[in-house]
Parts: structure tokens; sequence; C-alpha cells
């Protein structure tokens, strides 16, 4: 069974690989295997581009508010197939693309991925989770290391420059007060929203 479709609310995602440089402390893959109206989300391979686009047909793409990049992997690991996707995404159906993503693009391909982005995204979100770099590295144990923390705000003040709304998250009730005003100011210096998800258990 792959699952490359599937609805959450009112917005379709993708899930285009299972793949991820990070080894999140809270990540729903550990404790479970599918979303609220989904089949299991662990692909038994990665799908083509070919596997991708012929999903869509299978769905009414009328009623989806926004076409979100977003599975049991990283996205960006499959970039290729996610640029020409959210392409067919805006040249077929004239729909809102967002991707959420760790934002380690620029380390996973060792080059700058936010230029790609222009034109096919409308939204990039990214987890920022914590305003503390140290923390970070605890949470989210990213195989870069150390660099992790900094390439990702690096690739957020990038996406800026070429995609309408970046947005930085936390996770509700992770956080005090005082850090979340933290994150709020790093927002701020890198030109980003700041959003505040709901936690999911």
């Amino acid at each position: 069974m792959v699952t490359i479709l599937y609805e959450v609310h009112d917005n379709l995602y993708v899930n285009l690989t299972n793949k991820c440089p990070c080894a999140c402390t809270f990540c729903l893959r550990q404790t479970r295997d599918h979303m609220e109206n989904s089949d299991s989300l662990w692909l038994d391979h990665t799908p083509s581009l070919e596997e991708v686009l012929g999903e869509f047909a299978r769905f009414d793409m009328s009623k989806y508010r926004e076409v979100v990049f977003c599975g049991f992997g990283e996205p960006m690991e499959a970039l290729d197939v996610l640029l020409e996707t959210a392409r067919f995404i805006k040249k077929t159906y004239h729909k809102p693309v967002r991707i959420n993503t760790n934002g380690l693009g620029d380390l996973i391909h060792q080059k700058e991925v936010a230029p790609l982005l222009e034109g096919l995204v409308d939204t990039v979100s990214i987890s920022l989770n914590t305003p503390d770099a140290e923390q970070y590295l605890k949470l989210v144990r990213p195989k870069f290391g150390k660099e992790s923390y900094a390439a990702m705000l690096d690739f957020a003040r990038k996406c800026t420059r070429y995609v309408p709304h970046v947005v930085l998250t936390t996770v509700d009730t992770t956080l005090t007060k005082e850090q979340e005003q933290q994150c709020a100011a790093i927002c701020q210096s890198v030109g980003a929203a700041y959003r505040i998800r709901p936690w999911e258990d």
C-alpha cells in the first residue's frame, strides 16, 4: 500500500518520501502510522513523479483549499519530484501550494533551494521548535549536527525573497511564554510570520 495523497481538513496533503535527516523527539512517526483520514503513510518505495501525478485524478480537486507537501518524511528529500508536482498543481488546478519542512533543504542538497521555489510555492512553513540552538539539537537530533539551526534560519531568510508567505512554527505547550516571545523576535528578524501550532499526540 502506498499512500501518496491524503486529506486533512479541507486540504490535500502529498506524502513524497519517508526519508528525513532528523530524528525529532516529538515526531508523530514514533506513535502512529497514519493521520485521521489516511491509510498508513509508511511508503514501501519512494514514488516516482509519474506515480504522484497519477494520484491526483482520483481526487475532486475543487474540494481543497490548499495542497500541502507534508507526509512521513521531509519533502525536500524528494526535491525534484516536489518541484515538478508543484508545477503540475499550479498549471492544472491553480491551487495554493504549501511546504511543511524542517528547513534543512540546503544541507540535504548542498545548494541553495529557496530560489527553486519561486512561482511554484505560496507558503513555506518551517519548524523552528525552539529559540535556543542547543535545545534544538537535543529536540530535533539532525544528522548535520551543530550547523543545522543556523542553516534552518538562513533558509527561512532566503525563502522570504522567493516565496510570498514564510512561517516559522513552534508547538503549543512545549515552550514557556518567554521562549515564545524569543521565537517571535527571531521570526521578526528573519522576516517571517510566527505560528504556534497545536500539539498532536
